[in-house]
């Protein structure tokens, strides 16, 4: 992984989003193919529901976009057999990876990349209040944030070392999300919140007012069989790409 300036966002361990008090507001999922018909679905398997804030948000940002840039949703809401299914995936691949770790060691690995379910704050995407969003061009091909590193090399959102293209197309997807009111995990470029307890976290927030949201499982069992075969096929991250 490149280094990072760690001056800027804020850390969120997960004892910090324990501690949020949560209100729930009771806002419904909303379907992002109606709420924000700008927002491009860039993989299969993606659930296409949000809180219907998220939702709004999403469509401002990518209306706020320069022209031919667009924004794509990888993921938004899950539900829990997600979360856990990607969990345990990390998992297993950091125990290949580094299999000389205790568990403590190891559940800090994993805990950097995937939230863990059996905690009082849901994760995130388990809220509907989540997104990760790459930023894509009008062909619909994700433009260039990380060069000379790969996404996962670069992952934090202040990564030093960028080239001059990927460090001005990154600082546009940061900054076209906060400006409509997400925050940034400052781990992950991709990923952006509002209304979760990370969110609350990040802004120095009393509060959260999205807790764990549930979906009709109908409407989306197929895309569940997609994510469970995607994973198949995906490699571990810990290593290096063969």
């Amino acid at each position: 992984m490149t280094s990072w300036d760690r001056s800027r966002g804020r850390p969120e361990p997960i004892h910090a989003l324990n501690r949020v008090p949560e209100y729930e507001n009771g806002e419904p999922l909303v379907d992002l193919r109606e709420v924000a018909p700008s927002l491009l679905l860039l993989r299969p398997q993606v659930i296409p529901y949000a809180r219907l804030s998220v939702a709004r948000m999403c469509e401002q940002a990518a209306k706020n976009l320069p022209q031919g840039l667009r924004l794509g949703v990888v993921e938004a809401w899950r539900p829990i057999e997600r979360q856990q299914r990607i969990f345990d995936f990390f998992w297993r691949s950091a125990i290949e990876a580094y299999p000389h770790r205790d568990y403590r060691a190891l559940r800090r690995t994993v805990c950097r990349w995937a939230a863990p379910t059996d905690q009082k704050a849901p994760p995130g995407h388990c809220t509907g209040g989540a997104v990760d969003i790459w930023l894509v061009d009008d062909q619909e091909e994700p433009v260039d944030v990380s060069s000379p590193f790969d996404r996962f090399q670069a992952a934090p959102t202040y990564s030093l070392g960028l080239s001059e293209e990927a460090a001005k197309n990154r600082h546009i997807l940061v900054d076209t999300m906060l400006g409509v009111g997400f925050s940034n995990c400052r781990d992950e470029w991709w990923h952006y919140s509002y209304g979760d307890a990370a969110w609350a976290v990040r802004l120095g927030k009393p509060e959260c007012f999205y807790g764990l949201a549930l979906l009709d499982p109908s409407l989306y069992a197929e895309l569940e069989v997609q994510h469970i075969e995607a994973q198949k096929e995906r490699q571990n991250p810990f290593l290096p790409p063969t």
